[in-house]
């Protein structure tokens, strides 16, 4: 197995609980599971590198455990129960200082410390869908959800937190705008965060001014928005949406500069690569895609049997096989049939139409035969 996870270039955690691992430059990809305790509670929530060497795979389960997977052993070596699942699923996870931050649906954000029994926790409030990792400030984590606003953390000074958006003004009707945060990051080289909305709203949050509602508001849309990610050049962001739509939008002017076609059902996970055009996307229609941003042309398209909840990308090119590696390897084993099959088979709906109608015109002429042959007789 560890020859397979060496030639892996990008991961996938699924509702079965299987960890996908991909390979682009071979064209393969397979199932790394214990399959003896493989179940449900064991769906996989979100993926994380676990060190900077991206040697490892921290994958966080429904069911509370995160379990470690070496991608040089192929093997995972290691489960840490961060829950009961009790309080939702993770709906964050990040590895700071050689501590482990996870985050749930409750809104239990936990610092596991390293040969440590203490766990700091902070309430981040009911009903976060969603906790990142601010890359440039490791300790800084932002939380947000349903009827939840948009909070920035110092994981050094959990007590409180060092900034707390405040909702949008009331509409036309003077009504209270409900807030439903899906998905969030930090915008690099910046204190900005950008942020979408289960109601198709894109925002944009400025921490360093004494604004604390949005300074930048860009619709998309009419169906909500699941997942985001920013791309490798800076003032732009990717949006995907339930109804399987990705999008590319402008952070400076709020238009839409295109879409990324080919996607089919809900978008639950979406990144782009830190330093190339290119972007990983997966969902309800178990598929794996990789698009190009520049010119939003389908590079990859891997079908993975599961429903896919998260992806992840490694820093390296994802299409070149790592250094080391014997590329000549021969695996047979396949996780799934290639288009290629599908390519080749009949479509039988037409034909299965034409002849309904022939049988159909059949009957209503031998009924009218009857007749003439009985008008005779008569």
């Amino acid at each position: 197995m560890g020859d397979k996870s060496q030639i892996c270039s990008v991961w996938v955690g699924s509702e079965t609980g299987i960890l996908k691992g991909v390979s682009l430059s071979k064209k393969q990809a397979f199932n790394f599971c214990e399959m003896n305790s493989l179940s449900r509670d064991q769906e996989v929530s979100v993926l994380c590198w676990g060190d900077a060497h991206e040697t490892e795979v921290l994958v966080g389960c429904s069911n509370g455990a995160v379990k470690t997977f070496s991608t040089e052993k192929g093997i995972f070596t290691e489960s840490r129960q961060c829950g009961d699942g009790t309080n939702g699923k993770f709906t964050g996870l990040a590895v700071t200082d050689s501590s482990l931050v996870t985050c749930v649906e409750s809104g239990l954000v936990q610092v596991w410390k390293e040969g440590s029994t203490d766990i700091v926790e902070i309430n981040a409030g009911n009903s976060v869908c969603r906790m990142r990792q601010n890359a440039s400030q490791r300790h800084q984590v932002a939380t947000g959800g349903k009827e939840t606003p948009l909070k920035v953390w110092d994981l050094e000074r959990p007590d409180t937190p060092i900034f707390t958006a405040k909702n949008v003004r009331n509409d036309w009707l003077d009504l209270q705008v409900h807030e439903w945060l899906r998905d969030l990051a930090f915008i690099p080289d910046s204190e900005k965060i950008v942020t979408c909305t289960g109601h198709h709203q894109v925002r944009v949050y400025d921490p360093s001014s004494p604004q604390r509602r949005p300074v930048l508001e860009v619709q998309f849309g009419e169906y909500p928005l699941t997942a985001l990610s920013l791309p490798s050049s800076p003032g732009s962001v990717v949006v995907g949406n339930t109804q399987g739509q990705v999008a590319i939008l402008d952070l400076r002017k709020g238009l839409v500069r295109g879409c990324l076609k080919g996607l089919a059902g809900s978008v639950r996970g979406l990144q782009c690569h830190p330093s190339l055009p290119l972007v990983a996307s997966c969902g309800l229609d178990r598929f794996l895609r990789i698009h190009n941003l520049e010119d939003r042309k389908l590079q990859h398209k891997v079908y993975l049997k599961s429903r896919l909840n998260c992806v992840l990308l490694p820093s390296r090119d994802p299409e070149v096989c790592p250094a080391g590696v014997d590329t000549e390897l021969e695996v047979k084993e396949d996780d799934g049939p290639g288009d290629e099959v599908w390519d080749t088979m009949e479509t039988v709906t037409e034909k299965t139409k034409k002849r309904g109608l022939e049988e159909k015109a059949d009957c209503v002429g031998k009924k009218m035969s009857t007749k003439k042959r009985k008008a005779v007789k008569k």
